[in-house]
C-alpha cells in the first residue's frame, strides 16, 4: 500500500478502535423508508426547494428525492452512479474515475450550470464553475437522501444553480449509533471497504467517525487495450450532533487522498508535437463545517453555517491549490397568519494557486475573489393548506460581474391531499469563470512539408458577462390510487449571452519559440438558444413485496450564434432517457433487484445508443448480516458512454462484484 493511503488510515484506524471502548444507545428515531407507503413516500420531507422543511409533495418544483434505500437496492458504488435515478439528470460516464454530469442538457467534462452542495458546503470549483465529480463522496450508508432539483434554484442557492441543484443530506449522528463494517471485491471494483462507529456525547450528543478505502481498475479502448485511468481512493471523517430544548449544533469534517490515472496528449511546438502519454492525477483535501440553528416556534427558527474547504489537485500538466472559507446566515419567521418568511445573508471567501503548462496557462497564477450574497422569500398562502404563492430573489456581488439579482416566483395548488399542480418562472446566472476569464488553452497541429507549426488557441477575456437563463416550469404530482404515484414536469428555457468561441484572425507568434501560426478563438457572450423538455417519474407497488420505479427524460435544444445553428452542445446530451427499476422482496431474507436503463445517441461525440442493466441480489445471512452480488452493464461487454477532447473516449466493461456488510 502507498505511503499516503498509510498515512490517513492508520490513524483513522486507530480512532475506531479507540471509540469501540464506549457502548452507545442504539437510536431509532432517524428515517427509514424501506416499509413507506406510496403515499407515505410523498410525505418525505425535504429542505432544498424551499430552504424550509416541507413535503415533497407539496414543492412547487421539479424535485426528485433518491433516498438511502434507493441508494442500498440500487447496487450504486459511488454517488454519480446513485444520480442515474434521477429523471432529468444525464449521467455519462467517461472513464474509470472521470464522470459528466448536467441537468436539462450542456452536458460535458467541464459542464458548469449545476450546483451541488453536500451537507450544505457547496462543492463547484471556481474555476471552471463545475465540479470534480471524482472526488465527491462519503459513506454511502450515511447518505439520507439526495434531493435532486431540476431548474433554477438560484433565488435561494445563488449563481450557478443555472439548471439544477442536487443536495446530498447525510444522516444526523444520532441516526447513525452502533458500528457498521462493509468490504467488497469484483472485476472493476478491484477492492472497497468502510467502517463506521457512533456513539453517545453526554446526555444530548452523538458523534460518529468513519473510514472507507476503494481501488478501481481502468476501464479499456474500443480493441485497444486497457486505459490505463485505474484509481483509488482513501477517506476519513466524523460528525457530531446535540441537540437541546431549542438549540441544536453540528460540527463535522473529512479529509481524503486519492489517486487516478489518465492518458493525454502532450503538447510541444517541437518533434514529436502531439505525444500520448499516461499520468498519475493526485488530489488530497479535507473540510471542516460548524452548523448553529435555534427553534423559536415551528414557523421561527435562525441558523448559522461556517465551512472551510481545501483541495489539492496535481493533473500533471495542471495543479490547483484552492482555500474556500464561507459563512452563510438564515432566518425564517412568520408575518401574520399568511406569510412564511425566510431572508439569509453570505459571503464567500476563495483562493487559488494554479501551475499551468503550454497546454493551459493561466494569468494570474494565484487570485482571490469575494462573493457578497443576500436572498429574501415570502410564500404566502392565498388559500390555506391548498394554494400558496413563493416570491422571492438573491442578490449577489461577485469580482467578475458585479451585482446580480435572480429573482423567481412559484405557485402550488393543493386541492386534494393526493394532487398538486404548480407552476415557475425564474431567472437565473452563472457567473463567467477563472477558466473563462484568465486561462489560454494551445493544441498543436504538426507542420507539413517543413513548414511553421500551427497552434489553435482559445482565449480568456476578462470583459465576460455572466450567462442568463429565462426558465418556465409546470408540474403536477398524482397519488390516483394507494399503489401509484406520478410526478410530471414540463420546463422551456430561454438563453443569452452564452459563452462560446468566436473564430478570429490568424497571426503569427514567435514566443514561446520556434515561430508558430496561431488561429485564435475568443470566449465572448455570442451564443443563445432555447431548450424544452419533459420528466416523468412513476412510482407503483403492486404488492407490499413488489416495487416498480419508472423514469423518462424527453429534452430538445436549439442554440444559436451569430454565424447560425450551434449543434455541438445540442448533441452533447441524449434526446430521451428511460430507467425501470424492479425490487423484489423473496420472503424475509431475500432481494432481487433489476434496474434496466435507456441511453439515446449523442450525435456531437459520435456516441451510440445504448441499455444498460445492472442486477443486485441480497440475503440476511442473520439478522445484522446481509451478503450481496451485483452485476453492471450486463448486456453487453463494454460500451462507451461519453467522450472528452481533453482525454482520449474510453469504455465501460461489464462488472461483478460481491459486498458483505455488517451492522452492530
Amino acid at each position: 500500500m502507498k505511503q499516503p493511503f498509510r498515512d490517513l488510515l492508520l490513524p483513522g484506524i486507530f480512532l475506531v478502535c479507540t471509540v469501540f471502548v464506549s457502548t452507545p444507545t442504539i437510536a431509532a428515531d432517524f428515517p427509514d423508508y424501506t416499509h413507506l407507503s406510496i403515499e407515505e413516500l410523498m410525505e418525505i420531507e425535504i429542505t432544498s426547494a424551499a430552504k424550509k422543511p416541507q413535503q415533497l409533495s407539496q414543492a412547487a418544483a421539479a424535485i426528485f428525492v433518491i433516498t438511502a434505500e434507493d441508494i442500498r437496492r440500487s447496487g450504486a458504488i459511488s454517488i454519480p452512479e446513485a444520480l442515474r435515478m434521477a429523471p432529468g439528470l444525464d449521467v455519462a460516464r467517461i472513464s474509470a474515475n472521470r464522470w459528466a454530469i448536467s441537468a436539462r442538457g450542456f452536458n460535458g467534462l467541464f459542464a458548469n450550470k449545476l450546483l451541488v452542495l453536500i451537507d450544505g458546503r457547496t462543492v463547484y470549483s471556481p474555476f471552471y464553475s463545475g465540479v470534480y465529480w471524482d472526488i465527491q463522496d462519503t459513506l454511502l450508508e450515511d447518505i439520507e437522501r439526495i434531493e435532486v432539483i431540476r431548474g433554477p434554484g438560484a433565488a435561494l442557492w445563488g449563481a450557478n444553480a443555472v439548471n439544477g441543484v442536487i443536495n446530498i443530506v447525510t444522516k444526523s449522528a444520532a441516526g447513525t449509533q452502533g458500528g457498521l463494517l462493509s468490504a467488497g471485491a469484483g472485476t472493476e471494483e478491484r477492492g472497497f471497504a468502510g467502517a463506521r462507529y457512533g456513539g453517545n456525547l453526554g446526555a444530548n450528543g452523538h458523534y460518529r467517525v468513519f473510514g472507507k478505502y476503494f481501488n478501481r481498475d481502468d476501464s479499456v479502448y474500443a480493441g485497444d487495450g486497457d486505459a490505463a485511468d485505474e484509481g483509488e481512493e482513501a477517506r476519513g471523517g466524523f460528525r457530531c450532533d446535540w441537540r437541546g430544548s431549542e438549540d441544536a449544533l453540528t460540527l463535522q469534517g473529512d479529509a481524503f487522498y486519492s489517486e487516478s490515472g489518465d492518458t493525454v496528449t502532450k503538447q510541444s511546438l517541437t518533434p514529436p508535437y502531439n505525444e500520448v502519454a499516461n499520468f498519475k492525477s493526485r488530489t488530497k483535501g479535507g473540510n471542516i463545517l460548524g452548523r448553529w440553528s435555534r427553534e423559536f416556534s415551528s414557523q421561527s427558527n435562525l441558523s448559522l453555517q461556517l465551512y472551510y474547504d481545501r483541495s489539492d489537485r496535481d493533473r500533471g500538466y495542471f495543479s490547483e491549490i484552492r482555500d474556500t472559507a464561507d459563512l452563510d446566515f438564515q432566518y425564517r419567521f412568520a408575518l401574520g397568519e399568511r406569510h412564511d418568511i425566510i431572508a439569509g445573508l453570505g459571503y464567500r471567501l476563495t483562493h487559488d494557486d494554479i501551475d499551468t503548462s503550454y497546454v493551459n496557462s493561466t494569468d494570474p497564477d494565484s487570485r482571490t475573489d469575494q462573493l457578497f450574497s443576500a436572498f429574501l422569500q415570502d410564500t404566502v398562502a392565498l388559500v390555506v393548506d391548498q394554494l400558496s404563492l413563493t416570491l422571492g430573489s438573491r442578490f449577489e456581488h461577485n469580482d467578475y460581474t458585479g451585482f446580480e439579482i435572480q429573482p423567481s416566483i412559484r405557485l402550488a395548488w393543493t386541492p386534494t391531499r393526493e394532487l398538486t399542480l404548480w407552476g415557475a418562472a425564474s431567472r437565473a446566472i452563472r457567473t463567467p469563470s477563472r477558466v473563462d476569464r484568465d486561462t489560454r488553452f494551445n493544441a498543436v497541429i504538426p507542420p507539413a512539408g517543413g513548414g511553421m507549426p500551427t497552434v489553435i488557441s482559445i482565449f480568456p477575456n476578462d470583459d465576460l458577462e455572466s450567462e442568463k437563463l429565462y426558465a418556465f416550469e409546470a408540474g403536477f404530482r398524482i397519488v390516483p390510487v394507494p399503489q401509484v404515484s406520478a410526478d410530471i414536469s414540463a420546463f422551456y428555457n430561454i438563453y443569452d449571452d452564452l459563452i462560446i468561441y468566436v473564430s478570429g484572425s490568424p497571426f503569427v507568434e514567435s514566443s514561446p519559440e520556434p515561430e508558430h501560426l496561431v488561429l485564435p478563438e475568443q470566449r465572448r457572450n455570442a451564443g443563445e438558444g432555447k431548450t424544452y423538455g419533459v420528466e416523468v417519474a412513476l412510482d407503483w407497488r403492486p404488492w407490499q413485496w413488489w416495487h416498480l420505479k419508472t423514469a423518462y427524460t424527453f429534452l430538445r435544444m436549439s442554440l444559436e450564434n451569430d454565424r447560425g445553428r450551434w449543434e455541438s452542445d445540442e448533441g452533447c446530451s441524449p434526446r430521451h432517457q428511460i430507467s425501470l427499476q424492479s425490487r423484489l422482496n423473496i420472503g424475509r431474507k431475500t432481494t432481487f433487484d433489476l434496474w434496466l436503463r435507456y441511453v439515446d445517441n449523442l450525435p456531437t461525440l459520435d456516441i451510440d445508443s445504448y441499455f444498460g442493466l445492472d442486477a443486485r441480489v441480497a440475503f440476511k445471512v442473520a439478522k445484522d448480516l446481509e451478503l450481496s452480488l451485483v452485476g453492471q452493464n450486463l448486456l453487453d461487454d463494454r460500451h462507451p458512454e461519453f467522450s472528452s477532447f481533453t482525454f482520449r473516449t474510453s469504455e465501460l466493461e461489464r462488472s461483478i462484484y460481491g459486498k458483505l456488510t455488517w451492522k452492530f
